[in-house]
Parts: structure tokens; sequence; C-alpha cells
């Protein structure tokens, strides 16, 4: 078993949503947060906002996954982001869990 965690901009929601269904992860918790960028090292002319400090309305997906499901949510998320036309991709990591209850 592995503990699956996505981030992603809150506009992604349902396309995380979906891709979890697709790989048949059927129990999910998920939340809003709060994303930050520092850009303090970005050239002025890039900066489009001004600040060095840019927040993002996000979001963060957590499960536990069947290790069998794991590569399924990664070539979805994977196919997503080759999609995308803007900055903003679908983030994912994988914990390995060594004993649970």
């Amino acid at each position: 078993m592995k503990l699956l965690l996505i981030t992603a901009v809150a506009e992604f929601e349902n396309e995380v949503k979906q891709i979890l269904k697709k790989a048949q992860v059927k129990t999910f918790s998920y939340r809003e947060v709060t994303g930050y960028r520092n850009t303090s090292e970005d050239a002025i002319e890039s900066n489009w906002f001004g600040t060095e400090m840019n927040e993002n309305e996000s979001i963060l997906f957590y499960a536990f996954v069947e290790n069998d499901k794991v590569d399924d949510v990664f070539n979805g998320i994977d196919e997503f982001n080759a999609k995308q036309e803007t900055l903003s991709h679908i983030h994912s990591a994988i914990i390995n869990i060594e004993k649970s209850n």
C-alpha cells in the first residue's frame, strides 16, 4: 500500500477526480489549500503580478492506494499534463507505507 499525494490548482479538481476514478481509486480525501510561489528570483519583466509571493487557490488530494493502481494514476496525470498549454500542472508523489491499521 502507498500514500498518494496530489496537488493542483483548484481549477483541476474535476480532472483529478476523473483520473482517480479511471484508475479505480474509490476512496480518497481532499481539501482546499493555498499554494505559494516565491518569484523573487524571476525577472521583473516576467513577473505578471509584480510581487515576490504569489498565492493560488489549490487542492490537495491524498489516498491510500494499492500498489497496482499507482501506475494508472501516474499515467493519467502524465497524459493530462502533456495536453496542458499552461504552466500549471498536476503534481503527485508516492510515499511507501511500512505499517498501517
